[in-house]
């Protein structure tokens, strides 16, 4: 059983939790992933790491409600636990296994979309304890719907924030702040690590491939049963098929086939929705 000792609602849809998982805490590293199990019947939901701390042995997981199992975990308070809560999973991001002299020749720039924020800001922190400032742009749909700012404030070297409908700071897509900074500003990388919506990860890629700028994408969003067993997060990647929860779920965003993995990331949602109305139902009846 893992404790739940911190339970926070972000914005509307979004929460935080911070897990007593010691082991977990100990050996995890920016990139990788959990799976959490509510309870012994309980849907497993792979969900990024967004931060640890291996002396306090915890982990902080952010996650959005989109079905029944992560309505039901919203409703997990300070104090309860989870059944299971398996991890590290995946691969950690590539930057972190590099010499860390070479590490700090390059010039890093992380964009962030909605609940990707969370799993960017660890590789940020990482960075940050390591001496290194990157880049960091983070873009919502809404002032109300953008998360972590302060946090990304204490580590990021810069953070620039953009909204869809202007109402806080920069009005537009995060890719219109990637061409102000290269453009118009004059700023130059080295690489990019871009985590968010298919959709954002794909313009994204369609804008760096201009400026020949190396793209790192995490593939995360399609993710299912988090072990390679189910198969629904198999996505082409270079011409070949790969798994993104064992063999991510970060990729050279050039090689991936975004509209593939788009096809298949909708593939369940006639079931999601019937899970959720049940659920309503059940809610109901209590």
């Amino acid at each position: 059983m893992y404790k739940i000792i911190k339970a926070k609602k972000l914005v509307e849809g979004i929460y935080l939790m911070e897990v007593c998982a010691e082991r977990i805490a100990k050996t995890c590293l920016p990139g990788q992933f959990i799976i959490a199990k509510i309870d012994e019947r309980g849907e497993r939901i792979p969900l990024t790491i967004c931060d640890y701390d291996a002396e306090q042995g915890t982990v902080t997981i952010v996650f959005q409600v989109v079905g029944a199992s992560t309505l039901r975990m919203a409703g997990l308070k300070e104090g309860d636990y989870f059944r299971d809560f398996t991890g590290p999973l995946g691969c950690p991001s590539e930057f972190v296994g590099e010499e860390l002299s070479e590490l700090k020749k390059k010039r890093m720039l992380f964009v962030a979309g909605g609940v990707g924020t969370a799993p960017v800001y660890p590789q940020v922190k990482w960075l940050k304890q390591r001496g290194i400032e990157a880049d960091v742009i983070i873009g919502a749909k809404t002032k109300e719907l953008l998360i972590l700012e302060e946090e990304f404030r204490e580590v990021a070297g810069n953070l620039y924030i953009t909204t869809d409908d202007g109402s806080y700071q920069r009005k537009g897509m995060v890719t219109q702040v990637i061409e102000d900074l290269i453009e118009k500003e004059g700023k130059k990388y080295d690489i990019c690590v871009a985590i968010g919506p298919m959709i954002m990860m794909k313009f994204v890629c369609l804008l760096t491939k201009k400026y020949e700028l190396k793209t790192i994408v995490s593939l995360n969003p399609i993710m299912v049963d988090g072990t390679g067993m189910c198969g629904a997060c198999r996505v082409t990647v270079g011409g070949r098929t790969r798994f993104a929860c064992v063999e991510g779920p970060e990729f050279d965003g050039y090689e991936v086939d975004f509209d593939e993995a788009m096809r298949r990331q909708g593939q369940y949602k006639a079931e999601e929705a019937t899970a959720m109305e049940k659920h309503k139902c059940k809610i109901g009846r209590g």
